[in-house]
């Protein structure tokens, strides 16, 4: 009977105890999260019971497993794996309370502070420094579990004897893995490339939506995503909108006629960026940036306050521009057009054109058609 017993109380005794001593907790940080609404502490910390629990209840088992007497032949391997589970859920627990701190603090500073730029790069380091911290307690719980089995603790000697040789083989190995680990840490606390970010790499335009210590994600304006090495930022040119002030200057072009009511143009333009919420009221202009033999080329600037107003605020602009031209000076879009050559006066040089008795010309010269876009 005691043999039953024994190991019933100890078992069911351990799980119970770390059941209710799950609850207790559980209702404790409930309680306090609704108390203290204004920091998300408490609430992050429950994330964390499911790793609290394993931990109390592999701490208990293992602390009385000796006296349950249960299995006596396979104790050994019985106590080895929940020494294993000890240490692993010790990490996890480790994990998670480091996360809801880091998060609680970056949370406190979001609210204290109005910069978005600024917001975005702490942001950035302090993802970063989750997944360092996280890599850190992963490598250190790996070590402890392997340092529990005999075998690994006889072979610590001769290992770290060969570990200036496997270092620099390693080190060689793994030399792209450890420059984009470099890399990522450069970006973070160098303050080149930010979480939120609008950047142009390789002629693509999107928002960096992830940072990692080895790649890094941008979502192009199609929903794409394309995922670099962060070697790359740290190596080649790219174009950072977001750096400094997201404020941004866009141009839009025109291909209109040489009558083109170049005055008139510009009111228009003044009323359409009054009608456009896009536009941040900063500064705009309207002029003649060059012509050709068949059209003159009209640009107009606009501003707005980031690049996604400002990619609205052009094609407004664009659109309205030439429904405007079409719909009240049709005469100022290019045409295709033909005319007569110019008659050359009576008693001229001579030239390749052949001429009647009269003088005229018996060839009329076409111009070639004009485009242009709108």
């Amino acid at each position: 009977m005691e043999n039953v017993l024994r190991p019933l109380i100890v078992v069911g005794g351990s799980v119970l105890v770390t059941l209710v001593i799950g609850w207790a907790t559980d209702l404790l940080l409930r309680k306090a999260d609704a108390r203290h609404s204004e920091t998300p502490m408490w609430g992050l910390l429950r994330r964390g019971r499911i790793p609290y629990m394993l931990v109390l209840c592999a701490a208990m088992l293992r602390g009385a497993y000796d006296e349950a007497r249960v299995l006596e032949r396979h104790s050994a391997g019985i106590g080895q794996t929940l020494t294993l589970v000890l240490i692993g859920a010790t990490a996890w627990l480790v994990i998670r309370i480091a996360a809801a701190i880091v998060e609680t603090t970056y949370t406190r500073y979001a609210r204290a502070h109005h910069d978005a730029a600024r917001v975005r790069r702490v942001r950035t380091q302090v993802t970063l420094i989750m997944r360092v911290v996280a890599a850190t307690v992963g490598v250190v719980a790996v070590a402890a579990m392997l340092l529990t089995f005999p075998a690994m603790r006889a072979a610590g000697a001769s290992l770290l004897a060969s570990a200036g040789i496997l270092g620099i083989v390693a080190g060689v190995a793994a030399q792209s893995t450890l420059s984009n680990m470099f890399a990522g840490l450069q970006i973070a606390f160098g303050d080149m490339v930010r979480i939120g970010d609008t950047v142009v790499v390789d002629g693509e335009w999107g928002t960096v939506e992830e940072i990692t210590l080895t790649f890094l994600t941008v979502r192009t304006w199609d929903e794409r995503r394309i995922t670099m090495p962060v070697s790359y930022f740290t190596s080649k040119p790219f174009e950072n909108w977001s750096r400094g002030t997201p404020q941004m200057t866009g141009i839009v072009f025109w291909h209109v006629d040489h009558t083109a009511p170049v005055e008139l143009m510009r009111e228009r333009l003044r009323d359409i960026l009054r009608g456009c919420p896009a536009w941040d009221g900063r500064a705009y202009g309207l002029d003649v940036t060059d012509t050709t033999p068949n059209t003159m080329q009209v640009r107009a600037l606009v501003t707005a306050k980031d690049a996604d107003d400002i990619w609205t605020v052009r094609v407004t602009v664009r659109e309205q521009m030439l429904r405007w031209l079409t719909e009240n000076h049709p005469y100022a879009l290019p045409r295709v057009n033909t005319a007569d050559a110019v008659v050359r006066p009576r008693g001229g040089p001579s030239s390749n054109g052949n001429s009647n008795g009269n003088g005229t010309a018996t060839r009329r010269a076409h111009e070639s058609p004009r485009t242009g876009r709108g």
